[in-house]
């Protein structure tokens, strides 16, 4: 048995007026093939290319293990020079990704190989993020703090996307106080009889190969593995619902400063607690 999902649809090029009509006002995810063909990173990005450009630049990995009690938010689980991290990636399967690594503050020459699009929504150009992973590494099922609008341009290799919308947040073993799902689900090949919740839920999912941009609605729910060593950026636009952007200002200002207090003071007591009442809750509601 798999996952309830069906694949997101996927268009070669859209003007403003139709991704506006048919995707963003309806909140439905797209691909985009060739949106990016004629930007100057669509040739010239790829692993060799971030070597060469941050190469020494010591970046901030983090791998797939559970959350700790001790853990900040965000911080990273180890270090690494640039071209020593390219170099692995390419020699061996690693668990270690970089994660919300801002181009316009580490490489500002980045800033010239590609331009803001316009979609209709008003990006954020100081947040342009890029995401980089090892083959078989992937991100826990979550969603971003801020509830945002997300392309995600991907280059070099394939990426597995798996999507849901927060529609589906009682099936998804959504750990209280948190942005993520149970840490050891594996949403690539789900255990049914641990995570029987799992089989109601409906989701997307998606292939994304070099030069694709995959549209993520307000608040969706998004795991990523990377299929071979591979790259990608995120721009991003504020939540426009109104219903989300409550959500956006209650997590970053109450719902992550009240999570580092209970660590402090309960440690991985809070930890634990969390974890149980995801299966708890989500038993209750289905």
């Amino acid at each position: 048995m798999k996952l309830n999902l069906q694949d997101i649809p996927r268009v070669k090029n859209i003007s403003k007026e139709d991704f506006i009509k048919q995707y963003f006002k309806p909140q439905k995810p797209v691909v985009i093939e060739q949106y990016i063909n004629d930007w100057p990173a669509y040739k010239k990005w790829n692993l060799d290319y971030m070597k060469t450009v941050a190469g020494d630049k010591i970046v901030p990995l983090y791998d797939d293990r559970p959350v700790d009690y001790k853990d900040g938010f965000n911080e990273p689980h180890a270090t690494m020079k640039m071209s020593d991290y390219v170099d692995l990636l390419k020699n061996e399967p690693t668990k270690y990704r970089i994660f919300l690594w801002n181009v316009l503050k580490e490489i500002p020459q980045l800033q010239k190989d590609y331009t803001f699009p316009d979609f209709g929504l008003k990006l954020m150009k100081r947040l342009p993020m890029l995401f980089f992973g090892g083959k078989d590494s992937h991100t826990f099922m979550h969603h971003d703090i801020d509830l945002a609008n997300i392309f995600h341009f991907h280059f070099e290799g394939k990426k597995q996307c798996i999507l849901f919308d927060q529609d589906q947040n009682d099936y998804l073993y959504h750990i209280p106080h948190s942005l993520i799902t149970r840490e050891d689900i594996d949403f690539s090949n789900p255990d049914f009889e641990k995570w029987p919740a799992l089989k109601k839920a409906k989701g997307w999912q998606c292939e994304l190969q070099h030069g694709e941009v995959l549209y993520m609605p307000e608040g969706y729910w998004h795991y990523m593995k990377y299929l071979t060593p591979g790259f990608s950026m995120s721009l991003r636009a504020i939540a426009r619902h109104p219903k989300n952007f409550g959500k956006a200002v209650y997590n970053v200002l109450i719902m992550r400063n009240y999570d580092n207090l209970m660590r402090r003071l309960k440690g991985q007591q809070w930890i634990d607690w969390k974890n149980q009442q995801a299966i708890v809750r989500t038993n209750n509601k289905t």
